[in-house]
């Protein structure tokens, strides 16, 4: 080895092997986080891609990301829009999660003290963008868009929004109701009055392309919440009628092609092999074709604006699987190896830990329900750090799942305290379990055959009384910012006594 006498010298050349090694570091992609997009649909259904084995809609993108990826099959979000999007952008089931005024609402309103996603991944430095539905702020009639400033994404860590504050309606047929959706840039209302839907997805396509382009040179989180396929349904006239799957089906084609043009974006960009793409749903399809699926209700959904759970039981808003669990499919062609799947439980709470992992900062310093899943999504491990999932309908606890069994707990129908989605809760009369590998259409109950298994899931039951809660009372280890009691914004009436 040649020994250096002159100090100039020898410094310069520690700091050119420096360099060196720095620029070889950041050839590897060490020394750079990953970029990740998150990829959410609104109403869609666990069989509604190619790849989960729909039929009728074709999916080429997602089902070539999948074989280029992992695609889980027993991965959780929650039963409705507003509370899933608080699953997601928390870390924690939404009964922990603290809301204005301690008031648990039906779609739930973080409160601004809450540390989102966003948040933590800002602190971390990188660049933030929230594209499409927010649905996660308080109305105020007098605010810009009709939202309390501090609830909406500028506020919860977003540097850049671009969407709608709230959902796109509740009828088929924008012209079915009044109401009408602005589209907000920030904190400015940009269009007034959505009159129809069918520029939406491709409006939030051309926004997250020029939006990675801008952001290309640092880590970026992009956050992308389509508003397609709740009704009212829209799609562009190159997918208008194109779909074997109806009108619903036209419009998951599009997202596809916007999946697409993502990710043809981060190649010409040279950046996709150090971008997690993921794709996942907000809850089950809104299938409603009378009120409550009453049989003698009004009609209420056609058939074609709605997806598919099937082999699940139920749908949005229900307290069966068809409810919550959903596609997931992620792709990092770096470190997640091609063409895995499993049916190890995964949920969107867990996406924050394993997000800020990645980023390689801190979680909140709360209690989290989310679990870092670095190592199971990248196959350093098989198993899930996942262990249960509580199923919870607002602050109403109906069931838990472990490994293959569910158990379901008594319920009466339509139970008090769930307000407007309480129509699609029915009553279970006793304790049920199911085996969902075998039966994941819930529809034999092999609770008397295995009471070992049962007595075992009830003691997960009650822990999550205790800690979180149910209807009746507040758990012990949530967030409440405000002065005075939780309360339900559904209030729970006292029966007369007889």
């Amino acid at each position: 080895m040649t020994r250096c006498f002159d100090p100039t010298i020898c410094l310069r050349m520690l700091l050119l092997l420096l360099i060196a090694n720095l620029c070889m570091g950041d050839a590897r992609g060490e020394e750079s986080p990953p970029n990740i997009i998150l990829i959410l649909t609104d109403d869609q259904g666990y069989q509604d891609l190619g790849c989960y084995g729909s039929k009728t809609i074709r999916t080429p993108i997602l089902d070539q990301m999948a074989a280029e990826g992992v695609r889980l099959t027993s991965f959780y979000a929650q039963p409705v829009c507003g509370v899933s999007r608080a699953a997601l952008m928390t870390g924690s089931y939404p009964i922990r999660v603290a809301e204005p005024e301690n008031i648990k609402r039906l779609h739930t309103v973080p409160h601004p003290e809450e540390i989102t996603l966003a948040e933590v991944l800002k602190d971390a430095g990188y660049a933030t963008g929230m594209i499409g539905k927010w649905h996660l702020g308080l109305d105020r009639k007098d605010a810009p868009g009709g939202v309390l400033p501090s609830t909406m994404p500028n506020a919860q860590g977003f540097d850049y929004f671009y969407g709608t504050p709230r959902f796109n309606g509740y009828t088929v047929n924008v012209d079915d109701t009044a109401m009408r959706s602005p589209v907000m840039r920030n904190q400015e209302v940009v269009v007034e009055a959505v009159e129809d839907w069918n520029d939406i997805t491709a409006n939030y396509t051309d926004e997250a392309i020029r939006w990675i382009k801008e952001k290309r040179e640092r880590p970026f989180f992009l956050y992308l919440a389509h508003n397609m396929p709740h009704i009212p349904l829209g799609a562009s006239e190159r997918f208008r009628g194109k779909s074997a799957g109806g009108f619903y089906g036209d419009t998951i084609e599009e997202i596809d092609w916007s999946c697409g043009e993502i990710l043809k974006t981060l190649k010409e960009l040279d950046i996709d092999d150090n971008t997690l793409v993921v794709f996942t749903s907000d809850n089950g399809p809104w299938v409603e074709t009378t009120r409550g699926m009453k049989p003698k209700a009004a009609a209420l959904i056609p058939r074609d604006h709605s997806g598919n759970a099937d082999p699940l039981r139920g749908w949005k808003m229900s307290a069966w699987d068809g409810g919550c669990r959903v596609p997931f499919i992620a792709r990092w062609p770096s470190k997640i190896p091609a063409g895995w799947e499993s049916d190890e439980l995964l949920s969107t709470m867990d996406l924050l830990p394993t997000f800020a992992n990645l980023a390689r900062t801190s979680v909140p310093d709360v209690t989290l329900d989310g679990k870092d899943a670095t190592a199971f999504l990248t196959r350093q491990t098989d198993e899930s750090p996942r262990d249960d999932y509580l199923y919870y309908s607002g602050c109403m606890l109906t069931g838990v799942r472990a490994g293959k069994w569910k158990l379901v707990l008594p319920r009466e129908n339509a139970p008090a305290g769930l307000g407007w989605w309480g129509r699609m809760i029915e009553a279970v009369p006793e304790t049920m379990l199911f085996d969902l590998d075998e039966d994941p259409g819930e529809t034999t109950n092999v609770a008397p055959q295995h009471p070992e298994i049962v007595a075992s899931l009830m003691k997960r039951i009650e822990r999550a009384r205790e800690e979180l809660g149910d209807r009746f009372h507040t758990g012990s280890d949530v967030r409440l910012f405000d002065e005075g009691p939780r309360t339900l914004q559904a209030p729970i009436k006292k029966r007369k006594a007889r």
